[in-house]
């Protein structure tokens, strides 16, 4: 029952008709939610912790928002904009039975570019896009259990901190021009990573996050 109601509503959403056209000078703005997913590739913790010490890094939520301008009637240029989103990091290789280890929020910075495929005055626009982003972490907060493998103490605790950086990102998408000047949009975006983290012990440990986004957007059309 379900499935059909689903089926129903993509349906109605892809002919509905009186759709207005996202052309060239039109400005878009969405809100919505996403959830980003890194793909972690951890190194080792270094000296003096034992070889095969590593971490993960788990998916968040968080509501975004953002603005397409619409350079001519194909080109968009998208800037996604919304709060940080809070990560649990956690042992993983030969410390994966510690759990979690802290938190660290990240803000991500993009800006894109994407190119929609069909008419301005088309229901149904599949797009693909490229661009950079900037990550932000802060706001690292380390656990009892990270003081634990490091050596740290109540009285001392061992602190960790990640570097900010940035790499290019890769999307693709499809909006749907529902009715008068509203739309649907979803997309997911590839940003790849890589980043330092570093503890008050002086150990540092190199991760690449490449985290996947899954974005949807409700938008209307000034």
């Amino acid at each position: 029952m379900k499935s059909k109601l689903l089926l129903g509503a993509l349906v109605a959403l892809m002919s509905a008709g009186g759709a207005m056209a996202q052309s060239a000078g039109s400005i878009v703005v969405y809100g919505g939610g996403a959830q980003i997913t890194p793909h972690v590739d951890s190194g080792d913790l270094t000296a003096p912790s034992l070889p095969g010490t590593k971490v993960d890094v788990k998916k968040a939520s968080q509501v975004v928002g953002g603005v397409v301008y619409m350079w001519t009637d194909n080109i968009g240029i998208d800037l996604p904009i919304g709060p940080g989103y809070k990560h649990k990091v956690v042992g993983a290789g030969a410390i994966a039975d510690v759990g979690k280890l802290g938190t660290v929020s990240a803000l991500p910075v993009t800006l894109l570019a994407h190119y929609r495929f069909g008419e301005a005055t088309s229901t149904v626009r599949p797009y693909l896009g490229a661009g950079v982003t900037y990550a932000r972490f802060f706001k690292p907060i380390s656990t009892a259990s990270m003081s634990g493998i490091t050596g740290g103490t109540p009285a001392n605790p061992t602190l960790l901190t990640m570097k900010s950086t940035g790499g290019p990102t890769a999307i693709a998408g499809v909006v749907v021009n529902v009715t008068g000047n509203w739309s649907v949009d979803l997309a997911v975006t590839k940003t790849f990573l890589k980043t330092t983290g570093s503890l008050s012990t002086g150990q540092t440990i190199e991760t690449t996050l490449d985290p996947t986004s899954v974005k949807f957007g409700i938008g209307y059309k000034f």
